[in-house]
């Protein structure tokens, strides 16, 4: 299966508008979804975000120029919220999964769909 997969199987649920898969530290788009591709520097600052939260924290997590309220941050999983949309990023032993649920998606069934993908990911040792 070819990385596009993944992100256009998160969007095809239908929780899930936009998604992309990055390497683990956050230097190369594999594939993408939605024409969801983040900024260098959003990217970076998620995949620092999971050994180091603080300035994820402080400063809130930013993707696509919209800044979002941190939710959640460990060294697995981000989760952020703007009104009613939300982003769930979740880091593997290679990738970092990057989604974009909209309004009207209850947030745990879009994170359980990501989470779910993330050890599916692990499984195969990605």
């Amino acid at each position: 299966m070819s990385w596009q997969a993944y992100p256009d199987n998160l969007v095809a649920t239908g929780k899930i508008d936009k998604a992309a898969l990055y390497s683990r530290v956050g230097d190369s788009l594999w594939a993408q979804s939605g024409g969801f591709q983040l900024n260098a520097n959003e990217i970076t600052e998620i995949a620092r975000g999971f050994d180091d939260p603080s300035n994820l924290q402080s400063h809130g997590l930013h993707v696509l120029q919209q800044k979002y309220f941190l939710l959640r941050a460990d060294d697995r999983s981000i989760y952020g919220k703007h009104e009613a949309e939300g982003i769930i990023a979740v880091r593997t032993k290679q990738a970092i999964l990057v989604a974009h649920y909209p309004s009207g998606v209850v947030a745990g069934e879009a994170t359980t769909i990501v989470e779910k993908l993330a050890d599916y990911l692990i499984g195969l040792s990605y």
